[in-house]
């Protein structure tokens, strides 16, 4: 059965920062696609950070653009999102997306909340 378990969530002041993981129980790991994503209350899911199956393949929201960095570890099957002077806006839950050209598999979302 297909997992993907996000950790690392929680509560942290302006300015502060939180580190994400996603661990996935996914066969050929390489091979799929890792996104982040994040959904606010009242708001639609939106796209945070993607990378593909290079390591160096990256993308951002414009909102996120130097604050947060996705790396994947293909030798854990884990894909992470270091978050760094995170902001009020930022509060949301966060969710892992795995694809491929015929599968999509995601997690169950970890919740950021950044409050003072």
């Amino acid at each position: 059965q297909v997992q993907l378990v996000e950790s690392g969530g929680g509560l942290v002041q302006p300015g502060g920062s939180l580190s994400l993981s996603c661990a996935a129980s996914l066969f050929r790991f390489s091979t799929f696609v890792l996104t982040w994503y994040r959904q606010a209350p009242g708001k639609e899911r939106e796209l945070v950070a993607h990378i593909g199956t290079a390591e160096d393949a990256t993308t951002y929201a414009d909102s996120v653009k130097g604050r947060f960095t996705i790396s994947r570890d293909n030798t854990r099957n884990t894909v992470s999102l270091q978050m760094n002077s995170l902001k009020l806006e930022d509060t949301a839950v966060y969710y892992c997306n795995a694809r491929t050209m015929t599968e999509s598999y995601w997690g169950q979302g970890t919740q950021v909340t950044v409050s003072s």
